[in-house]
């Protein structure tokens, strides 16, 4: 909570991007018509941090680009983010999303866990069931 209402007046630079910020967490949502402003904005956090005694942790950041996979048109990827990997799917707020707007992992690994959780139940609490 704390941070949240100190990150308050962290905002964006450019218009039509956006700031999420959950507990500790906050995600830098740039559209593609945007995508020229992500050095400044990531310069931006980097000096907000800075003035408000805190660190950007570059280790734990990572950016993911959304792609509709059903266009027909092969699309060109931004450039790469200097100390900022790239990734193919991200969890956020527990939940694993992927550059084609897929929960699919995240519904497997649910699913996973009722199964393992059935069983469980099935060893030791054969009468149960």
């Amino acid at each position: 909570m704390s941070y949240v209402v100190n990150a308050g007046d962290l905002t964006p630079l450019t218009l039509g991007n956006v700031f999420c910020k959950y507990a500790d967490d906050t995600y830098l949502i740039i559209p593609a018509s945007n995508v020229d402003s992500r050095t400044r904005e990531i310069e931006n956090i980097r000096s907000w941090s800075c003035a408000n005694n805190l660190n950007l942790n570059l280790k734990t950041s990572s950016e993911i680009v959304f792609v509709d996979s059903m266009r027909r048109r092969q699309i060109q990827l931004p450039s790469l983010l200097e100390g900022i990997p790239r990734v193919c799917s991200l969890k956020i707020l527990e939940i694993t999303i992927n550059s084609h707007f897929s929960v699919s992992e995240y519904v497997s690994c649910v699913i996973g866990k009722c199964a393992q959780t059935i069983q469980a139940l099935r060893i030791s609490l054969p009468w149960a069931l």
